[in-house]
This record gives structure tokens, sequence and C-alpha cells, in this order.
């Protein structure tokens, strides 16, 4: 197979560019792997960030092992490609590692539900769908499938009953399956693989639990979700995202994400970004979706992602993330610690947004983990930004 990449060092193709080493180039060129779509920034100027660039690598914090540690420790040691802070549109942080650059794309992984869930909070305030009612309202298709019952919202919170293996070990796990659809994982190809993200999910008919009943992450719930936003307005999910999302922030660079064959956007984990400009969606999260001049999301929908409910907290204590954030909840595609007052967008490998909204301090991060799913080095990382979010 040919390289997509040319030292020797660096190569990747198509077969091994999702593991380690090769996933520290080929984040960085994912529009080499398959079919992708562009969210266009815009005609607009975009909003440059004030700067008062000052150091923050001495900020220390406590690990694991409960010796202190420092900023600059976690970012050497945990695969970083990109880093930013900023507070109150000002940028004070910024740095880039393994070829990247201010204006480099990086895979986003999970970090893409994030802004398909804000969407969601859009869409519910015009009057274009409703969270509480089920999808097979939506799409008639599912009503023979695991997802008859199910509601948008217990699909943006990950507690609808599909069966759906998310074990990123297991190569042949049903995510990866679903990946293969959009060419991440050709040797899954055959020809019992559906050919489209919508073919898969109405071919998902067995449960694991009922509707509402437990916690647990799965990645097609969230395409799920952008499959009823489209039957629900008519609209492409990916240019509903572009005009009502990532134009408002007013970005630098355009977006990417990654599509199947019938050019449906991959939003569960294949949107593509500049640091700089997922420093924007996270300066909207702390503003309770108020930025560059106006309510990009509505503020109740922000203030209902970080609030939760005590069921969500119950779901997440007693689910496979309990310590990633303790005390946390899951709410419309972000992670959330309501006494702390933090807003986390998260993806494998070590793609991280996070929000202090009291403090209004947002703290980036890109990287490259060899592991998909490291918790450890998650939790030394968001002990780190805790650290920095009260510090500067």
């Amino acid at each position: 197979m040919s390289l997509l990449s040319g030292s020797s060092e660096r190569a990747f193709n198509a077969e091994n560019w999702g593991y380690p080493p090769h996933n520290r180039a080929s984040f960085q060129q994912v529009q080499q792997l398959g079919p992708t779509i562009r969210l266009s920034r815009g005609s607009d100027s975009f909003s440059p960030f004030s700067q008062n660039i000052t150091s923050v690598s001495g900020i220390t914090y406590p690990g694991l092992d409960g010796e202190s540690r420092t900023v600059q420790q976690m970012l050497d040691d945990t695969y970083t490609d990109a880093f930013l802070v900023t507070k109150n549109g000002m940028l004070l942080a910024e740095e880039y590692r393994n070829g990247m650059t201010a204006d480099s794309h990086h895979l986003l992984n999970s970090v893409s539900k994030s802004f398909l869930g804000m969407l969601v909070g859009v869409l519910a305030a015009e009057g274009k769908l409703d969270p509480n009612e089920k999808l097979a309202t939506y799409i008639p298709e599912f009503a023979e499938t695991a997802f008859q019952k199910t509601t948008i919202q217990q699909a943006l919170d990950m507690t609808a009953a599909v069966s759906f293996e998310e074990d990123y070990d297991d190569r042949q796990a049903k995510f990866w399956q679903e990946t293969a659809i959009v060419g991440w994982r050709p040797a899954l190809v055959d020809e019992h693989l559906p050919k489209t993200l919508f073919e898969f999910a109405c071919g998902l008919k067995d449960t694991e639990q009922l509707d509402g009943e437990h916690f647990h992450y799965r990645t097609v719930l969230t395409n799920v979700v952008a499959m009823a936003v489209e039957r629900a307005t008519n609209q492409s999910a990916a240019k509903l995202v572009e005009e009502k999302i990532w134009q408002p922030l007013g970005p630098e660079q355009d977006a990417v994400v990654s599509v199947d064959s019938s050019g449906f956007p991959y939003f569960g984990a294949g949107m593509n970004a500049c640091a700089r400009d997922l420093a924007r969606f996270g300066e909207m999260l702390a503003r309770n979706g108020h930025y560059n001049g106006r309510q990009i999301v509505p503020e109740k929908w922000i203030e209902d992602t970080a609030r939760g409910n005590e069921q969500a907290r119950e779901h997440f204590a007693a689910g496979a993330y309990a310590g990633l954030i303790p005390g946390g909840h899951y709410r419309n595609q972000v992670w959330a610690d309501s006494a702390q007052g933090h807003l986390i967008c998260i993806g494998i490998h070590g793609q991280t947004i996070y929000v202090n909204q009291g403090t209004g301090v947002v703290v980036v991060k890109l990287s490259t983990h060899p592991i998909s799913a490291d918790v450890p080095l998650y939790v030394d990382t968001f002990a780190a930004m805790s650290a920095i979010t009260t510090s500067v």
C-alpha cells in the first residue's frame, strides 16, 4: 500500500494510521485517509485573540502518586501536539510540538461530539426538534431497531438501550466497524459491512439495557442524533454546524469532518480543526453560549449541560469513566463537573477542551497518546488543567 506520509520515520498508510507511532503524523493529515467535507469559516474576518503571553509551565499540581508535578512535566509526558490557554478572550499561552503550527488541522476524535450537542440546543430553541421526542419519531426506519424507544436526550446523554461495543482495544468492536464505513479501518470492509452510517444504525437490533437506565459511552449515539437532526430540518448536519456554530465563532480556519459514501458527516469522532478555533468554542462554553458579539448557543442549554442532575451523576458514578471526573456527569455530549464549574470536551488519544466557567479560563490540548483511552494520562492532564484555570 502506498505511503500517505513521505519520510520513513513518519510514514503511515490507510491500515496503520490510527496506531502508534504512526498517529503522531496521521492525526494532522486525516484528509488523506478518506472523504471529508469542509465547514467553511465564512467570508467574515476572524476575531483575533488579544495576547498577554505568560508562562504557565511552572504551575504545580498533585500527581497521581501525590507528588507535586508541573505543567511542563505534564506537557512533556502526555504526547502534546498543541497547547493553548485563554481567558476572557485573551491568549495567555500557546505552544506547538510534533510539527504542528497555528494553522495545522488535527483530528479531534470525540471532541467532535460536543459541536453536535451544542447544535441540538440551538435547534431545540428554534423549535426545529424536541430533545424529549423519540428518535423514531423523526426516523421511522428506527421503529424495528434498538433505537425504537430511545429519545434524542437519552442518545445525547449516552443512556440509550442499544448494544454497541466501544472497546478501543478490540479491533473488531462495533466502534471500529462503524469507523470503517468512513474509510478509517479498511481491513474491516467486506460484503457484510453496511455502505453508510445510516444503514449501519438501522442494522443495530440488540439492546443491553433499558433506555435511560445506565450511562454507557457509545459513539453511534452521536451519529443517530445527527440523523435525527437531518430528518427534522431537512438540512445537512454539517451545514447546520457550519452555519449555527462554526461560523458564528469567528474562526481563523475552516474545519473538516470525515463523511461516509453518502456524504453524511461522522460527528461521532471525525471532526478536524485548529487549536485556536477550539479555544473559541471553549470561550463560548465559558460564557454560557455567548461569544463574538452574539448568543450562539442558548444560555439555558449550556446551563443544563453544566448543571446536569442527580440521576446523571448517579449514572456516571456507576459507569466505566467514574474515575475520570469524580463527581462528574455527562450531558448533551459534554463531560462536566458541576461542583467545580468545569465543562470538558474529550476525545480519545488525548484531545481536550477544558473550561472553567467560574474563572473564564479555557485550556486546549491536542495530543497523540499511544493508547486510545489511557485514563491515568487524562487524569494527570485534567489535574494540571484544573490548576491552570485557577492560577492565571
